[in-house]
């Protein structure tokens, strides 16, 4: 029996990156060069748009010929039993090594260091986002060796895609027993997009030769704003001049928010408000300031009606979908959105008498609810559709006079002061409470399960005082975000006998 091995290389990549592309690639590369190859794929529906992991075996044909018949090559990766991995982006290099693909004293996992975010990282009512920075040491540790660098970036300057620049690092990696020449012309083969997949080939080739590791980004100075318009101008210069510094950074991204939100009047609102906040003498570190000023910007421009169709039709938008989707010139591009407003945001966006008047009405309600109950989906690269947005989202003229917008005001002015008054004598919870904002986000039904909470984490901070411990009003606002239904709250409250 022959000692000889086929070679195995596995690929995690998910749809549209042209995983089956570049297993294609390394079979029809193998059998140009006098191997048997076989590839299999194992599709996945779970996760962000439905993963794939390829799996490839190449055995030399002329061992074949010498073992007397053809060699029994594998459909599936074994953990422990891999040489090469290769993963289009660096959760499914984690998923890799989950699965024991990735070994110390065999495998070379080439990965891409980009993030697609899965629907549970996106959906976290908290920052669910899986921390980059431990996923790529968990690599680096189980590797034999480890070549990483954004090659989403790579393919996109370059006019091609991730499989192009996965497979010159492949090439530059040196771990198969082909040339240069021999990948170069695999692409050629092919006949499909060979000019752009060989310049990403040979950006990716020189780039796995040389430093694997991520250059670090250098630290951008902030810009200092240069408003024209005289309004903005002095809310820059007010912020500048009242604030510490070490508060500008928040306080003027806090003004452009506010003035894209609404407009310069409601921008000078927030400032009057962080304006009482500075007076505090808990702001010897500038911590509250800051905490303060983040969270009170997030909180004023809450999401509403106007203000989610003000997003879905601006011209950034359309350019970045464009982008995401490669559309080329002379191609046409749809943008569906599935609007589906319940009777209490519609009553909201109204004027505070007719929004009250239609939340309490009879048969204009149900009139109302009829035709919204089941949701409508609007084609906003239509112009009926951009038009009938851009309507909705010039209604933020109204939006002080709003039920929702009084109802909101009532809740943040409570909320600063409860942290005016627990800084007096507890400084560091006062920070701890003004994060407690993070619950209160999102739009609909979240950001009423966000506020429900909100009121509870509220709810038991009144009842221990300044008495409670930061830590454990940090405890009780990460279970809250932890979980929307609320059941690991309840045990911290239980826990804590707040409850």
């Amino acid at each position: 029996m022959s000692s000889v091995q086929p070679i195995k290389i596995a690929i995690l990549a998910m749809g549209g990156e042209g995983g089956g592309v570049l297993a294609d690639w390394i079979v029809d590369m193998g059998e140009a060069n006098g191997y048997v190859a076989q590839t299999t794929s194992v599709p996945g529906v779970a996760q962000r748009t439905g993963a794939t992991i390829y799996y490839v075996e190449l055995y030399p044909a002329a061992q074949a010929a010498a073992d007397g018949g053809h060699p029994v090559l594998a459909l599936m990766p074994l953990p422990g039993d891999v040489d090469v991995v290769l993963a289009s982006e660096l959760m499914e290099a984690g998923r890799a090594v989950q699965r024991g693909l990735v070994t110390a004293d065999r495998t070379t996992l080439v990965a891409s260091t980009h993030r697609v975010y899965s629907i549970a990282e996106k959906s976290a009512l908290g920052d669910g986002r899986v921390d980059s920075g431990e996923l790529l040491a968990h690599a680096n540790k189980a590797a034999k060796r480890f070549i990483r660098f954004d090659m989403q970036q790579a393919a996109e300057a370059s006019g091609s895609v991730i499989s192009a620049v996965l497979f010159g690092a492949l090439a530059g990696a040196g771990v198969l027993p082909f040339a240069r020449a021999e990948f170069e012309a695999t692409i050629e083969r092919g006949g499909v997009g060979v000019k752009p997949s060989l310049k990403a080939f040979g950006a990716a080739f020189l780039r796995a030769q040389g430093s694997t590791e991520e250059e670090a980004p250098a630290a951008a100075a902030m810009p200092v704003p240069q408003p024209r318009h005289p309004a903005v101008r002095a809310l820059v210069e007010r912020a500048q001049r009242d604030f510490p510094a070490e508060a500008h950074y928040f306080l003027l991204e806090g003004v452009r928010r506010l003035i894209d939100y609404q407009d310069t009047d409601y921008a000078g609102l927030y400032l009057d408000r962080m304006a009482a906040m500075a007076k505090l003498p808990a702001n010897d570190d500038g911590r509250l300031l800051r905490e303060t000023a983040r969270y009170l910007a997030l909180w004023m421009s809450y999401e509403d009606t106007a203000r989610v169709a003000a997003l879905k039709t601006r011209a950034t938008r359309f350019e970045r979908v464009r982008g995401e989707a490669s559309v080329k010139d002379g191609q046409i591009l749809a943008i569906n959105e599935y609007m589906h407003p319940r009777i209490q945001e519609i009553c909201e966006t109204l004027p505070g008498g007719i929004g009250r008047w239609l939340m309490n009405s009879g048969l204009p309600r149900k009139t109302v609810e009829r035709f919204t109950q089941r949701g409508r989906v609007i084609q906003t690269s239509s112009l009926r559709g951009y038009l009938m947005l851009r309507t909705v989202a010039a209604m933020k003229r109204w939006r002080r006079s709003t039920i929702r917008y009084a109802e909101e005001n009532q809740r943040i002015e409570a909320w600063l002061a409860r942290i005016a008054e627990t800084a007096l004598r507890n400084p560091d919870l006062a920070v701890e409470l003004a994060q407690c904002q993070r619950l209160v986000k999102g739009y609909s039904d979240t950001r009423e399960r966000g506020l429900r909470n909100y009121d509870t984490v509220i709810g038991a901070f009144q009842r221990a005082g300044a008495t409670l411990a930061p830590a454990t009003l940090r405890e009780l606002r990460d279970a809250a975000l932890a979980d929307e239904h609320g059941q690991k709250l309840q045990a911290a409250l239980a826990r804590h006998a707040l409850a």
